[in-house]
Order: C-alpha cells, then sequence, then structure tokens
C-alpha cells in the first residue's frame, strides 16, 4: 500500500501512541517508511501541546521526528485567524502552550481576559482548562470576539481509556454565547490545508482512527485514507458508516501499510455476494451474515464491501449487522 503514497499525513492518538506509549508495531513501521523515502507528517487534532513537545515525545517513543514533521489543529486555527485579522492583534487562548505558540508564529498577540479586547477566541484542549478562562472567552465572544476551536473532537482516547475532548469543552462558551465556533481540525478543510502546505504532499495517504475526523476529513479533500483498529473505532461504526466515514483501506495496525493494496470497497461476486481471502458476505434484505476463515480483517474488509454497497448513500442499522459483527469481534486482536 504504501508504495502508491509519497507522504503519510498520521493522526497521533489512538494511531501512533496511546498517552505516553506506543501503539503496538507503530515506531518499526514509521521508522521503515522513513527509510524507504515516504515523507511522514503528524497531523494531530490535539492543539494543547507544542510540536516540538510532540516530537519529542515521538522521539522517546523511537519514531525519530522534528518539530516541522508535526502539524497541529493549533498552527490551523491560527493560521485562520491571522488571515483575518491584522498583525499585532489580540486572540484570547483558551487553552494550552500548543495553543499560544501557534498564535505568535502567526504575529498575533495572545491574552486572558475579555478586558483585553480580542477580536478573536480560540479554544483548544488543554488539562488545566480553569471557569475562569472559559468565562473570561464567553464574555469576549458576547463583545464580538470571533469564536474559533482547534477541533471539535468530544471524545479522545488515552492509554487510561476514552475521555472528555476539546469538542466536550466548547460546549461552554457554546452554550453560554449562543454562538457555535468556527472549527479549524478535522474534518474540516483548514488542518487538511495546513498540512499540504507544509508537505507539498502529491499523493498523500491520510492514516487515523476516528471515522468522524480522520477519515470524514480525507473524504472531503478527495484523497485516500487508512483505518487502523488501535483507536476509538473499530468493527461497529464501520459496519454501518455512512459514505462520508468510509475509508479506501482497513488495518489492524500500522504494519498494515506493507499489505498489497486492499481497498474495501468491490463489486459484488454474484447478486447479493461478497467475497475476499476466503471470507463471503451476503444480504438477505433484512440481515448481513458473514462466514469463512483466515484474516479477520480480510473478514472485515468483506463485510464492510456488503454493508456499504447494500446501504448504498445511507447506512445500515446496528441491528441489521449484528450477526456479521459477532462473527468478527471474538477474532479481530484488541485495540
Amino acid at each position: 500500500m504504501i508504495d502508491r503514497h509519497d507522504t503519510l499525513l498520521l493522526d497521533l492518538d489512538g494511531v501512533v501512541y496511546l498517552g505516553r506509549k506506543a501503539v503496538r508495531g507503530a515506531p518499526e513501521a514509521l521508522v521503515k517508511a522513513r527509510e524507504s523515502g515516504v515523507r511522514l507528517a503528524f497531523v494531530t487534532n490535539n492543539a494543547s501541546r507544542t510540536p516540538a513537545a510532540i516530537a519529542g515525545h515521538l522521539t522517546a517513543i523511537g519514531v525519530p521526528a522534528t518539530r516541522e514533521d508535526v502539524v497541529t489543529s493549533a498552527q490551523a486555527a491560527a493560521r485562520l485567524v491571522a488571515e483575518r485579522v491584522p498583525a499585532g492583534s489580540p486572540v484570547l487562548v483558551a487553552g494550552g502552550m500548543g495553543l499560544r505558540q501557534a498564535v505568535r508564529e502567526r504575529g498575533l498577540r495572545p491574552v486572558t481576559t475579555a478586558a483585553e479586547r480580542p477580536v478573536a477566541v480560540l479554544q483548544g484542549m488543554w488539562a488545566d482548562m480553569s471557569y475562569g478562562l472559559l468565562t473570561e472567552g464567553a464574555l469576549a465572544v458576547r463583545q464580538g470576539a470571533w469564536f474559533v476551536a482547534a477541533n471539535a473532537d468530544t471524545t479522545m482516547p488515552t492509554d487510561r481509556g476514552v475521555v472528555p475532548g476539546n469538542g466536550s469543552l466548547t460546549r461552554v462558551i457554546a452554550t453560554a454565547t449562543g454562538t457555535e465556533p468556527v472549527v479549524a481540525g478535522k474534518p474540516e478543510p483548514p488542518l487538511h490545508r495546513e498540512s499540504m502546505l507544509r508537505t507539498s504532499a502529491k499523493r498523500p495517504l491520510v492514516v487515523g482512527d476516528r471515522l468522524d475526523t480522520d477519515i470524514e476529513a480525507a473524504t472531503r479533500a478527495g484523497v485516500d485514507s487508512l483505518l487502523v483498529l488501535t483507536g476509538v473505532d473499530g468493527p461497529a461504526t464501520l459496519l454501518t458508516a455512512p459514505p462520508e466515514h468510509r475509508p479506501t483501506h482497513i488495518a489492524a495496525d500500522l504494519s498494515g501499510l506493507y499489505d498489497p493494496p486492499a481497498p474495501v470497497t468491490e463489486p459484488a461476486a454474484d447478486k447479493g455476494s461478497w467475497t475476499r481471502d476466503g471470507w463471503t458476505a451476503s444480504w438477505d434484505g433484512e440481515r448481513l451474515h458473514l462466514s469463512g476463515d483466515g484474516d479477520p480483517v480480510d473478514g472485515l474488509r468483506t463485510a464492510c464491501a456488503a454493508a456499504w454497497s447494500t446501504a448504498g448513500k445511507g447506512r445500515l442499522t446496528p441491528e441489521s449487522v449484528q450477526e456479521a459483527l459477532d462473527t468478527l469481534t471474538t477474532r479481530l486482536p484488541p485495540a
């Protein structure tokens, strides 16, 4: 698969690492990719840390990286604001050092109070977010400041489990002011644009673990995508995915980059039946059936091809895919 692409646009949380730990097989797969001449760009919706800090984390887990290899939603959000307001304008930063640094690098002035009359409020994920800072952000938005969110992820994966993300925290200011934020991060276009500007990629592959951010971003941009089963989404959400959430490829983890290309969407072998590598999926009008043996990821690809073709531009119900899901979940490796 990797031979078809010049750049990997890699999500981080749930793809390369979970918390401080590397995802299984990720360092080895990425070192091999870099040695083969493929550019690595680490594209993250997490705006809390600086690119240098993220690069240090990557290097510590065995993925050598520099700050120039990292593209964050904070950078995309800062560019979005800088293209709209004069240099030196005050911007209220409701977020961590990653967001503050990105604002400074775009020639803007980060502030923390509404009394500074900021032209925009930028909110990003920050573990130390306080009620006081959210209050200042709400006051500034009520005064007319443009409300921008680094991302709208309601949750984020960690080594302790799935926890609230920036999208959940932005509801405080949005609810208090009646103003919805403009979103810079995936799946919205600004972060993909930032990635393309920084990498000059010609044949990118978007690699992620979330259908509603990573995969939808690739769909909107018209580029190929790979979903790895090491983070948020898995068989249940894949089988019931709407068209914008359907990845080009599926793999257990990043080692799948070195498997032969196996695009998920394929025509039926005969009416109502799909086959692949020893697996057969069929649709009886009410239920999706799956049988076979072998690599369970091939089974998932076969089931997805049948489910998506059957659903067309819609989506199947969870009940209609449960039988196929039961067949898969006992065989797929844990995330």
